[in-house]
Order: C-alpha cells, then sequence, then structure tokens
C-alpha cells in the first residue's frame, strides 16, 4: 500500500526575492479540492511566497487557464489542483492524458507547474491523496512548482559568461570596438 512506503522529500525551497503563484483549481469534488487547496497554500506561506487563487470548472480548463494567466499576469509559478475519478467511460483517460499533457508542454516552455490533478481509481484512494495530514499532494504540488521557481531564478541569472562567444564578442576583446576587421 502506497502510504507504508517511504519517500524523499526535498528540503524547502528558499527565496531572497518575493514569489507569486497562482493556484488553479477546479473543484468538481469540493471536498477533496478543498483540502488539496489548504495543503497547497500551507507550503506556500511556509517559504513566504504569497498565492493568488481561481477555480475553473474542470481538470481540461486548468492548463488553459495557466496559459491566459501566463500570457497576462506577473506569476512566478502555477499551482495544478483537481481530481479524475475513473468513471464508466472512456472520459477519464481523455481528461487525464489531455490535461496533463497540456501541463507538461507548458512546463517544458518554461513554466513552472506543480501538477496536483489527481487521477485515481475511486473516491478513497482521492480522499487519501488529498489529506494534507496523509498524502498531502496540494503540498507536494506546490512544492513542486516552488523548486522549479527557484532553478528558474538560480540559473535565468547566469546569462553572462556561459558558453561559447561568438566571434564578433572575440574581435572586440581583442581590441577592435568597432568590431571590424582588416582585410
Amino acid at each position: 500500500m502506497a502510504t507504508a512506503e517511504q519517500h524523499y522529500i526535498l528540503p524547502r525551497a528558499t527565496f531572497d526575492k518575493p514569489v507569486k503563484i497562482l493556484i488553479v483549481v477546479a473543484p468538481y469534488y469540493r471536498d477533496i479540492a478543498d483540502n488539496m487547496i489548504a495543503g497547497a497554500i500551507a507550503e506556500i506561506a511556509a517559504t513566504g511566497a504569497t498565492h493568488d487563487l481561481i477555480e475553473v470548472p474542470g481538470a481540461l480548463e486548468i492548463p488553459t487557464a495557466i496559459a491566459i494567466a501566463d500570457r497576462t499576469s506577473n506569476f512566478d509559478g502555477f499551482v495544478a489542483l483537481g481530481c479524475v475519478i475513473r468513471g464508466e467511460t472512456t472520459h477519464y483517460d481523455t481528461v487525464c492524458n489531455d490535461s496533463s499533457r497540456a501541463l507538461q508542454l507548458m512546463g517544458l516552455q518554461g513554466l513552472c507547474i506543480g501538477n496536483g490533478i489527481l487521477t485515481v481509481e475511486n473516491r478513497k484512494q482521492a480522499e487519501v491523496r488529498a489529506d494534507p495530514a496523509d498524502q498531502n499532494k496540494g503540498g507536494g504540488a506546490a512544492a513542486a512548482a516552488l523548486h522549479l521557481v527557484a532553478l528558474s531564478r538560480k540559473w535565468g541569472d547566469q546569462r553572462k559568461g556561459v558558453g561559447f562567444k561568438p566571434a564578433r564578442d572575440e574581435i572586440l576583446l581583442a581590441g577592435n570596438p568597432e568590431g571590424t576587421t582588416s582585410a
């Protein structure tokens, strides 16, 4: 059983500048969503970051809301929260796969997203995973987003002096400030 396993948890991310996180939640199962929100907010607050919270109709709308927020606001990272419980149709597979794929693609484009959309077989599994005193997947998604923000800030500042210098830079360094070569 998953609750008996021990997992390594990274130390909490730390920041020297303010961090603002957007939590996007699909509250289809309100009690499960509320538990995940509580876990995410507690993790965000523990790092000294701030957050905003918005709700969308379902898990498929979470990536779209994050994309809109990224284009139109100033969030450092995003936490996606929701729950999809397997039903009798293939809709479960579509919602799970498409929401996850969209979040992953945005992450690969540089967005700092913690994916906390639960994909479970039954309500009991969701309740255990959402409970902040048990598996706390909302807190885990927030921690993931915060760690990605920390990495983004760490590597984002290292633009100068990294990699190869273009030939033009070599010419300038050799004492030719005009950057021209003589024939």
